[in-house]
């Protein structure tokens, strides 16, 4: 039964911000042992309390029906359901890491996100085909590769949570949020190729990192799995890696184009949820490459190894100083939005 009644509106993609800084706690921390082994513990325990504030009011907000029915009707803003999922799963995660006594918590956090992710691949398949016939000029953007995102999360989910499922399982799944992400480059493409006289400044949207992320979580599955050959996978996290500096080189472009139009705080400091997309896509990269790096079922040539190895080390604190300077720019907003409303009292 859907509620009636006042509540307090929360941003749907909130739950990206439980994916960015939980996909730091399982990878890049590993690359600074005094976050990891000192105060990891308490940093998930944040993280936790962070959880709980943020599904707090998503769960109240997703069983009003003033809210639920737009929202799951709306054809690219209903895939922003991705990063609940993944979100949980990702917390999931970071409590086997810190927190294995409590498996069985974990468990069943890990049941309930499960059939989060049915209810949402429902979704999914309603609002591709909506996109795909009946709306087809509709401005799509990154947010619905998180149909690819949410379905990896869950196959990782499973097989750390519970135990390794059998290969044909896992590669079905996997599978299907490839079929997911090829569907949704296809719409993204068709979007910019139709929509005539857009600018990289204003209609290039923060969610497209997950162009690259959604593959790097692909990656995370299939190494976590022991899924596919290694030959597959070696090339598979070459086509990634390249993704990566073509998406973040159009990203640098578009903040001087944005920098110059707006200057330095409307341009780039001014903060949006969907910003902590690419503090998520940086972590899971990093994440792909180490769980791949670590995995003897996946042997690569010694050039690409040391690579690797030279590419986390630098990689690690890009994670690390990205997601410290989105902190700030939310920090930042915070301040503001209570300057200004104490500003509105004082009138």
């Amino acid at each position: 039964m859907l509620l009636k009644g006042p509540y307090k509106k929360i941003e749907p993609a909130s739950g990206a911000i439980i994916m960015a800084n939980g996909i730091f706690l399982i990878g890049a921390v590993d690359a600074f042992p005094f976050l990891d082994i000192q105060i990891g513990k308490y940093l998930a325990f944040m993280l936790l309390i962070t959880w709980i504030v943020i599904y707090k009011s998503l769960s109240v907000q997703f069983f009003h029906r003033d809210f639920l029915i737009p929202f799951i009707q709306h054809p690219v803003n209903s895939f922003v359901i991705g990063t609940w999922i993944a979100g949980v799963s990702v917390l999931c995660n970071v409590f086997i890491k810190y927190f294995p006594e409590i498996l069985l918590i974990t468990q069943a956090m890990g049941i309930l996100n499960t059939f989060l992710w049915l209810f949402f691949l429902m979704n999914c398949f309603y609002n591709f085909k909506q996109l795909l016939s009946d709306h087809q000029d509709y401005p799509v953007h990154g947010a619905i590769l998180l149909s690819t995102v949410g379905t990896q999360s869950i196959i990782i989910l499973l097989n750390n949570v519970f135990f390794r499922f059998p290969v044909y399982f896992s590669e079905a799944i996997i599978i299907l949020g490839f079929i997911f992400y090829l569907a949704g480059m296809m719409l993204i493409g068709n979007r910019y190729i139709r929509q005539k006289g857009w600018t990289l400044a204003d209609d290039w949207a923060n969610t497209n990192c997950i162009i690259h992320g959604a593959l790097s979580i692909t990656g995370l599955a299939i190494v976590t799995t022991n899924t596919f050959t290694p030959e597959f996978v070696t090339v598979f996290w070459i086509i990634v890696f390249a993704l990566l500096i073509i998406v973040e080189a159009i990203e640098v472009i578009r903040a001087i184009k944005r920098i110059k139009l707006y200057g330095w705080n409307k341009g780039i400091f001014t903060y949006q949820i969907t910003q902590w997309s690419r503090n998520f896509t940086f972590g899971m990269f990093y994440t792909f490459s180490l769980v791949m790096h670590k995995n003897p079922f996946y042997p690569i040539d010694d050039h690409l190894f040391q690579f690797q190895e030279q590419f986390m080390r630098f990689w690690a604190w890009v994670v690390l100083l990205a997601l410290i300077g989105q902190i700030a720019v939310y920090a930042k907003s915070r301040i503001e939005a209570f300057s200004a409303g104490k500003n509105r009292q004082i009138q």
